[in-house]
């Protein structure tokens, strides 16, 4: 009992670290998972949304909300120009498009470094949510507990949206193949750019509300870059679940995991990482059936 109450708030700190790690990661599994786009970009995308979230907060509720709006766009535009340049790049691999979008997230780092300088920007959270709730002798930021519901609300808003409307049956038409969608009338390009449009988006909304929690740094784009692969690699891309299971354990593991052992947290985290990649390269072997085929003969 000792321990669990002791470990308690890191525990609920690693669900909203590993929700923010969703959202900020539901745009890159989309485009990526969906829309066969690797986009290097994706954590400038965030960072860019905290940036512009910090440069208007004031502590209001008014400028919380102008806050994300500008965050959005800001991740909606910067999601178009990354539709104009890997729309050419479609069906010629996954290589081109690494290198596009990386020299795009360079162009884009630059141009955040000249704008905000090189130092984290803190952001100023409205009054009602900046204080602390009380829950079993502990303590814990009111701000962090409302992203979680928000979080959880985007979660489901999300799986809705691609499992039962038909934007994202149309979403995932495309994916399978460009041709049949051209065919009933839609221009590939067209859902493609909305596809962009719309993980840019994701991606300056979860800038714009995680920002309290992670300020907009030099630092931040690599860090959420990284830790969203993380995310895709362990929840499978385009899963919108798989993701958010993903994200809780990857957030559970930086926050809780050093709470138990600072020494092997990180080794816990490309640990678990490596056992996923090695788990699916079993099962695809086939040798997970326990069909290990002679040579010459075919599988049972």
């Amino acid at each position: 009992m000792d321990a669990l109450n002791a470990h308690l708030v890191p525990a609920v700190d690693g669900v909203a670290y590993g929700l923010l790690l969703f959202v900020a990661a539901a745009g890159l599994t989309l485009l990526f998972g969906i829309g066969g786009v690797l986009n290097i970009a994706h954590g400038t995308l965030f960072a860019l949304g905290g940036y512009l979230a910090a440069s208007v907060s004031d502590g209001s509720w008014s400028s919380a909300v102008l806050g994300l709006a500008v965050a959005v766009a800001g991740g909606t535009a910067g999601g178009a120009v990354l539709a104009a340049g890997t729309l050419p790049l479609a069906g010629r691999g996954h290589l081109p498009q690494a290198l596009r979008t990386f020299g795009l997230a360079l162009v884009g780092g630059d141009i955040l470094s000249t704008v905000y300088g090189g130092d984290e920007h803190p952001v100023k959270v409205p009054g009602s949510v900046n204080g602390m709730v009380h829950f079993f002798g502990h303590v814990y930021p009111t701000y962090r507990l409302m992203f979680i519901a928000v979080a959880a609300a985007l979660a489901v808003a999300g799986s809705v949206v691609l499992g039962r409307t038909r934007a994202g049956a149309l979403l995932r038409a495309t994916a399978d193949d460009r041709a049949m969608v051209g065919a009933m009338g839609y221009a590939p390009w067209r859902v493609h750019t909305a596809l962009c449009a719309a993980a840019g988006a994701l991606a300056g909304l979860a800038g714009g509300l995680g920002a309290p929690i992670i300020g907009p740094g030099p630092d931040t784009a690599d860090k959420v870059l990284m830790l969203s692969m993380v995310v895709i690699v362990l929840g499978r891309p385009g899963s919108v679940l798989g993701a958010f299971l993903a994200a809780i354990a990857v957030g559970e593991i930086e926050t809780l995991g050093v709470s138990i052992s600072s020494d092997w947290a990180p080794f816990l985290l490309f640990g678990m990482m490596a056992v996923a990649l090695a788990g699916r390269t079993f099962r695809s072997s086939g040798v997970a059936d326990g069909v290990a085929a002679a040579p010459g003969e075919a599988p049972a």
